[in-house]
C-alpha cells in the first residue's frame, strides 16, 4: 500500500502536490514556536536550548503520530497558552518551582490522555456550543496575533509590562510584517493557491538580505547538546501532588481541553 492511498489523499479531493504545498505551509506557520517556546519559558528560567530542543522533537514527532496513526491532516505542536500560563502563572507568578511546574504539566498529560481515550473529550468536542467553540478558535488566534506583533514591534510594553502599546510602524520588522499580512490577504481573496507559502518565503528572504538587525552568527547547523543544563530527571510528580499545587494541575487541564478543543473546531469545521 502506498502512502498516497494510505493517507486516502485522492478520496479526499488532494493530490501529492497540494499536500506537499499544504506541509511547507504549516511547518512555515508553526515554525514560530521553536523561538516563542524557549524565550517564554526562559523568562521563568527554564534552560532555553533544552526547551528549544524539546519543542522541536514534540512537534515533530507529535505531527508524525496524528498523520499516519491518527490519519488526520492536522500538525501538533506546543500550546503557546499552556506555555504562557506555565512560565507567567505558575513559575513565576505563583512561585512554584520548575522541577513541581514538570509534575504539574506530566500530571495534566496523564489526566489529559485518559478523558481522551475514555470519550470525554469527545463528549464535550460534539455538545460545545458552537459560539463556545467559535470563541475558542477567535482567542486563540487573538492571542497569537498579539505575540507576533510584540515579536515584530508593532505593540510594545507600557509601563506595566503588558504589551499593549502602539510601536514604530516604520521600523523593518514591522512594515515587512504589514506588506507580508496584506499580501497574504489579497492573494487569499484571489484565491491563489499557496499564497501564504510564497509570502512566507519572500518575506523571510527579504528580511535575511535587507533586515539590519540579522547577523550571521558562523553556524548554518548545529547538533543538539542538552548539556549540563538538562531538566531530564528533574520532574518532581510528588511535590506536584501537594494540595497547593493541585488547584494549579486543574488549571492546566481545563485549558488544555478547551485550547485543543477549540483549535480543533476552528481548524476542522
Amino acid at each position: 500500500m502506498s502512502l498516497s492511498s494510505y493517507l486516502q489523499i485522492k478520496e479526499r479531493g488532494s493530490s501529492v502536490r497540494q499536500e506537499i504545498i499544504a506541509g511547507l505551509t504549516t511547518f512555515l506557520a508553526m515554525v514560530y514556536s521553536v523561538i516563542v517556546v524557549p524565550n517564554m519559558l526562559g523568562d521563568a528560567g527554564f534552560p532555553a536550548e533544552s526547551v528549544f530542543i524539546a519543542t522541536c522533537l514534540v512537534a515533530g514527532f507529535g505531527s508524525i503520530l496524528i498523520g499516519l496513526w491518527a490519519n488526520v491532516p492536522m500538525a501538533i505542536g506546543c500550546a503557546i497558552s499552556l506555555t504562557a500560563f506555565t512560565a507567567y502563572s505558575l513559575v513565576i507568578g505563583q512561585g512554584i518551582s520548575i522541577p513541581v511546574a514538570l509534575g504539574a504539566i506530566f500530571l495534566m498529560g496523564v489526566v489529559f490522555t485518559l478523558i481522551s481515550i475514555t470519550g470525554v473529550r469527545a463528549w464535550i468536542l460534539r455538545n460545545l456550543p458552537s459560539s463556545i467553540a467559535h470563541g475558542a478558535g477567535i482567542g486563540i488566534g487573538l492571542f497569537l496575533l498579539l505575540i507576533a506583533a510584540n515579536g515584530v514591534g508593532l505593540v510594545v510594553k507600557n509601563d506595566a509590562g503588558l504589551p499593549v502599546q502602539l510601536g514604530e510602524f516604520t521600523s523593518f520588522a514591522t512594515l515587512m510584517s504589514l506588506i507580508g499580512l496584506a499580501a497574504i490577504i489579497g492573494l487569499e481573496r484571489r484565491q491563489i493557491k499557496g499564497g501564504i507559502l510564497w509570502v512566507i518565503i519572500a518575506i523571510t528572504i527579504v528580511g535575511l538580505i535587507f533586515d539590519p538587525n540579522v547577523q550571521f552568527a558562523g553556524e548554518v547547523f548545529k547538533l543538539p547538546s542538552f548539556g549540563e543544563s538538562s531538566l531530564l530527571g528533574e520532574m518532581d510528580v510528588m511535590g506536584a501532588l501537594n494540595a497547593a499545587v493541585l488547584p494549579a494541575v486543574f488549571a492546566l487541564v481545563m485549558t488544555a481541553i478547551f485550547d485543543a478543543t477549540g483549535t480543533i473546531r476552528a481548524v476542522a469545521g
